[in-house]
């Protein structure tokens, strides 16, 4: 009997447990990476959803995202060719015809405003992706390595960041020469100290976790701790930060271009229309009004969807 009851009770132990919500699935289950990481995602995507003002951000920067592939690919969709002059149309105002008016050159300005996302999409691109790869290489080493290397690389950082950005890219601008590749350099290189701290101040918390120490302990170097097991877990704050990168690379380079440092002429850019239409402002506003309201909105729809996505990725500010 007692050989009889010992026998059932090991059947028992070795059959899985169920449970009665879930037919056939075993009991506290565990759930996987994978599974958790989706599961984030899903419940990032719809915090979002609920943020109006995000999600129309969101669709303002896909508008313009098609508007500047669309103008580059098939420039011939545009009703007036942006580049053309003729000054016997010079500061037309707003018509049927010309729904922003003409510049002082006769050229459309609602064609060149078009034809300008193309550069600000590029610079706001290429300048946080140079910032992005460097500023999280460099700051995830520093926030790993600690020591006498954090120390060395973060007053670096911190003597970038003692100079306002714009001065300082005005400094590199002056150096490299102007142009829109020297443009693009010169933004995402005085962004790269953000990033660093950004990803340092993660790594710093996260390189005393268990997984880390069960990394170092099956013998994975160094290089594979940091981007395999590290940087994954600060993504959300380098996904934010990079949204909100680009809204203030855009707005550099519309300075720069206001200042004349920028692209060159006859290249349409939002800053270099503004500061050309800056000398008629009484005479045709609408030359300066329009330029500035596409920066004005873009740099917001930016802004905005950064905001946005801080707030999903935050459980607290999360909405269900």
């Amino acid at each position: 009997m007692a050989a009889a009851t010992l026998s059932a009770d090991a059947d028992n132990a070795r059959t899985p447990q169920t449970d009665p919500t879930t037919p056939g699935g075993p009991k506290n289950a565990p759930t996987s990476n994978a599974e958790k990481s989706e599961s984030l995602w899903k419940d990032v995507w719809y915090s979002l959803r609920q943020n109006i003002p995000a999600m129309v951000s969101l669709f303002v920067i896909l508008a313009l995202v098609i508007v500047a592939i669309v103008t580059f690919v098939a420039p011939g969709v545009l009703p007036y060719d942006p580049y053309q002059q003729d000054l016997s149309a010079s500061f037309q105002p707003p018509s049927a015809e010309h729904w922003f008016g003409t510049d002082q050159q006769g050229r459309d300005i609602f064609c060149r405003v078009l034809i300008g996302s193309q550069i600000s999409i590029t610079v706001g691109l290429l300048s946080v992706a140079i910032s992005l790869v460097i500023g999280v290489t460099i700051g995830a080493i520093a926030g790993y390595k600690g020591g006498r290397i954090d120390t060395v690389i973060m007053r670096i950082m911190d003597m970038m960041l003692a100079i306002p950005s714009i001065l300082l890219a005005i400094a590199f601008m002056a150096a490299l020469g102007r142009g829109i590749d020297k443009a693009i350099i010169a933004i995402g290189f005085v962004s790269i100290p953000e990033y660093a701290r950004i990803v340092r101040s993660q790594v710093l918390a996260v390189r005393q976790s268990d997984y880390v120490a069960a990394a170092r302990v099956i013998g994975d170097s160094d290089a594979v701790i940091i981007f395999r097991h590290v940087l994954p877990n600060v993504t959300p704050s380098i996904i934010v930060r990079a949204t909100l990168g680009i809204s203030s690379a855009i707005l550099d380079a519309a300075a720069l271009g206001f200042l004349g440092l920028g692209v060159q002429p006859p290249a349409a850019e939002w800053g270099d229309m503004l500061g050309r239409g800056r000398n008629y402002i009484f005479a045709a506003p609408f030359a300066m009004i329009f330029p500035g309201l596409a920066i004005t909105v873009t740099v917001l729809a930016f802004n905005l969807l950064g905001d946005g996505i801080r707030d999903a990725f935050d459980p607290k500010a999360r909405k269900r």
